[in-house]
């Protein structure tokens, strides 16, 4: 898999200093004088977006990106509180389904150190689509067990998120809704000719994502969980980017 990123990587690297070299001389960006259009796909999921220079050595872009609700299932411990006398059985783990679809904004500065090169490093936000993953699942054991005055939760990270009196749970990760972002790349955000292909990786820095209920109140967990949603709040503190961008000069 690095091999495979690395020839991509070098592979754009050398399309991009070819692209170079046939690109129309005579192209002079001012301030604003001209406006691209682009769209993109990678992690943070597809996007669209606009971009306009800002003299020889910088582009402002801003855009919008969708993130498909990719889903997945996953087991998770169940949390156990006032149990009776003659409870029924009571299940230790439930399975769950984490999904990822959220809606995100940007502005972004691309900054050209070199005016003949189309390498750049790129600075601003994203903003929105504050929750990471949602987390939701179904137990009718619970619902049997909350129904009799027990109470129970699901246990992500050090919390744990209550089921509801009809044995469901609803929650899951959520970061900052504003997101400073720093990355780099190949490819200019207006292309000099019709046409450009941009490539970028970078980070979005959102610090340690945090565990939310839809209903009712999270509770301490006396130890931490150990599931994938705990994996992800101890790991992702920052949201790696890797974005492909085909634009088109409007004018």
């Amino acid at each position: 898999m690095k091999r495979l990123l690395l020839f991509c990587f070098v592979s754009i690297m050398c399309a991009g200093n070819n692209q170079m070299f046939a690109q129309n001389e005579t192209y002079k960006p001012g301030i604003f004088n001209s406006l691209a259009v682009g769209v993109s796909v990678g992690t943070t999921g597809i996007g669209i977006d606009v971009a306009s220079p800002i003299g020889s050595y910088l582009a402002v872009r801003a855009g919008i990106s969708f993130m498909p609700n990719f889903t997945y299932s996953t087991d998770v411990d169940v949390n156990i509180e006032n149990l009776y006398d003659n409870a029924p059985n009571v299940p230790s783990n439930i399975n769950v389904e984490g999904g990822m679809g959220r809606t995100a904004g940007e502005l972004l500065l691309n900054v050209y150190p070199f005016k003949s090169s189309s390498f750049f490093v790129c600075g601003g936000a994203y903003f929105g689509g504050g929750k990471l993953i949602k987390i939701k699942g179904h137990s009718n054991d619970l619902a049997e067990l909350i129904a009799e005055g027990g109470k129970a939760g699901i246990e992500i990270g050090d919390y744990s998120i209550p089921v509801d009196k009809n044995g469901n749970v609803s929650g899951g990760l959520k970061v900052t809704s504003f997101r400073p972002y720093l990355g780099l790349g190949f490819g200019r955000a207006i292309p000099k000719n019709r046409i450009g292909f941009m490539f970028e990786l970078g980070v979005q820095f959102h610090n340690t994502p945090k565990v939310y209920t839809s209903n009712g109140d999270i509770t301490n967990l006396t130890a931490e969980a150990d599931n994938d949603f705990s994996d992800i709040i101890n790991k992702l503190t920052v949201y790696p980017v890797l974005k492909l961008r085909l634009c088109g000069k409007i004018f």
